[in-house]
C-alpha cells in the first residue's frame, strides 16, 4: 500500500513539473515598442539626450564627439542659411545621435529652442543638411465647472489646468468682478481648449471659448466677439450683449485684498487718532504692480508725508483717480496712460503700517466711495452684430449652464 502512495506521488510531481514547463514554453514574449522621435527611430542610434550647458556652443559640442576644428568650420559653413549656431542657448535641450558601431560617430545633431520647434543638422552625407521642423498641435476641448471650494487658482490647479488662466480669466472680468469678493461656493464654468504637443505633451491653454461666475448672487457671463470680422479684435461680452469692458476696473490691483474702506471716522494705525479716511486700501507685497483704472493724462506725481510716493490720474472732466504710498512711480506728469497700465509699485511710504495702495477716487471735484459709485459702462451690441452674437452664445450658454448646474 505505502509503495502505491509513493508511486502516486512521484507520478503526480511529474506531471505538475510538465504542466509548469509547458506553460514556460508557450509563453508569448511581446516586442519591444520602437521610440520614434523627431523623425528618428531610436533603436538605430546610440542616444544622448543632454542640455547646454554655460559655455558651451555649437562647435564645443561637435568637438567633443572627436570632431576636429576644420570639420566644425565646414559644417557651421554649409548649414548657416538654414541654422544660426549663435541661436544656441544656454539650458535649452539638445540630443545626438551617434552611430552604434564602434567608431560612435555623430550622425544627427538636435537642438530644441522651444517646446514646439526642433532643428536637425543631418551630418550622415558628405555635405551636412539642417532644416527645422515645428512638433504637430492638437487642441482639445474642455470644460469644468461646478462649486467654488477655494480661490481661483487653487481651483484650476486642481482640475489640472495651468494657472496662467486665472490671469486671462481675471482680465477679462477685471470690469465686472473683484475676485476677492468671490466666496466659496459660488458658482462658475469655464469653456476652453487646450494645447497639446505631439497630442501628449501639454503645452497650456489656447483661447477661452466661455465663462461665468457667480458674483454678489447674480450670474456675469462672457462670451467672446469679434464685432469687426476684418479686424480680428475680441471683445468679451455678456449673454445680453452688453460689453464687460467698462469705464473703470473693479480694482487697481490683481490678487489683492480690502483692508480699510471709506469711511469719515476711522481710527488711524499709525497716527493713533480718529479722522476720515477717504480711499480704499488694498493689501499686497510690496513691488506688485499697481494699475490704472481708467485711461487719462497723469494730473500729478509726488511725495508728501502723509501720502508717501503717489500718482494722480485724471480721466475726463468728471473723474479723477489717485494712488498713494507706492514704493517706486512709474510715469511722469502730463503722460497719457491707458486703462491697465502699470503705474507705480505697492509701498508703504508715507503713513502707512505696512505694504498697500490706498485708492482714492474724486467725482466733480469732490472724494466719494468708488465701491459704491454706478460707474460708466462701455457701449453694447446693437442690430446686425447683436443678432450674430446672440446665434453664435446659444449653444455655448446652454453648455456653461449645465456645467455649472444653473
Amino acid at each position: 500500500m505505502k509503495k502505491a502512495v509513493v508511486i502516486l506521488i512521484v507520478l503526480f510531481s511529474i506531471f505538475s513539473c510538465k504542466k509548469a514547463e509547458e506553460k514556460v514554453e508557450t509563453k508569448i514574449t511581446k516586442p519591444a515598442t520602437k521610440k520614434i522621435e523627431f523623425g528618428f527611430n531610436y533603436a538605430d542610434f546610440n542616444v544622448v539626450n543632454d542640455t547646454i550647458s554655460k559655455g558651451d556652443s555649437f562647435g564645443s559640442i561637435l568637438q567633443s564627439q572627436n570632431i576636429g576644428n576644420k570639420k566644425v568650420h565646414d559644417i557651421v559653413e554649409q548649414v548657416k542659411d538654414s541654422f544660426n549656431v549663435r541661436s544656441i542657448r544656454y539650458n535649452k535641450p539638445f540630443t545626438l545621435l551617434r552611430s552604434k558601431n564602434k567608431t560612435n560617430n555623430l550622425q544627427v545633431f538636435i537642438y530644441q529652442p522651444d517646446a514646439l520647434s526642433y532643428y536637425v543638422i543631418d551630418l550622415r552625407d558628405s555635405i551636412a543638411k539642417a532644416y527645422k521642423k515645428i512638433k504637430p498641435v492638437t487642441l482639445k476641448r474642455k470644460m469644468i465647472g461646478g462649486v467654488l471650494k477655494s480661490s481661483l487658482s487653487e481651483t484650476l490647479g486642481n482640475e489640472s489646468v495651468e494657472t496662467a488662466l486665472a490671469s486671462r480669466i481675471t482680465k477679462v472680468f477685471s470690469w465686472s468682478i473683484d475676485f476677492f469678493k468671490l466666496k466659496k461656493g459660488d458658482r462658475y464654468g469655464l469653456i476652453f481648449t487646450e494645447r497639446f504637443i505631439n497630442g501628449k505633451t501639454y503645452d497650456g491653454v489656447e483661447n477661452l471659448e466661455a465663462a461665468f461666475f457667480e458674483y454678489k448672487g447674480k450670474i456675469v457671463y462672457a462670451f467672446p466677439f469679434e464685432k469687426d470680422t476684418t479686424s480680428g479684435k475680441i471683445e468679451y461680452y455678456d449673454d445680453e450683449g452688453k460689453t464687460l469692458k467698462n469705464f473703470f476696473l473693479k480694482t487697481p490691483i490683481k490678487f489683492s485684498r480690502i483692508t480699510s474702506r471709506f469711511t469719515m471716522n476711522r481710527f488711524h494705525p499709525v497716527q493713533h487718532t480718529w479722522k476720515a479716511h477717504k480711499g480704499t486700501d488694498y493689501a499686497a507685497p510690496t513691488g506688485t504692480p499697481i494699475s490704472t483704472t481708467a485711461s487719462g493724462v497723469v494730473e500729478t506725481t509726488g511725495y508728501t508725508a502723509g501720502n508717501g510716493n503717489f500718482v494722480k490720474v485724471k480721466h475726463n472732466g468728471t473723474y479723477s483717480t489717485q494712488y498713494l504710498h507706492m514704493s517706486k512711480i512709474l510715469v511722469r506728469r502730463g503722460q497719457r496712460v491707458t486703462q491697465g497700465q502699470t503705474i507705480g509699485l505697492v509701498g508703504s511710504t508715507g503713513l502707512a503700517s505696512g505694504p498697500h495702495v490706498c485708492y482714492r477716487f474724486w467725482k466733480n471735484g469732490v472724494q466719494v466711495d468708488a465701491l459704491r459709485l454706478n460707474l460708466p459702462t462701455g457701449e453694447s451690441l446693437t442690430g446686425s452684430d447683436r443678432t450674430r452674437f446672440m446665434q453664435q452664445i446659444e449653444p455655448l450658454k446652454r453648455e456653461l449652464d449645465s456645467i455649472g448646474n444653473l
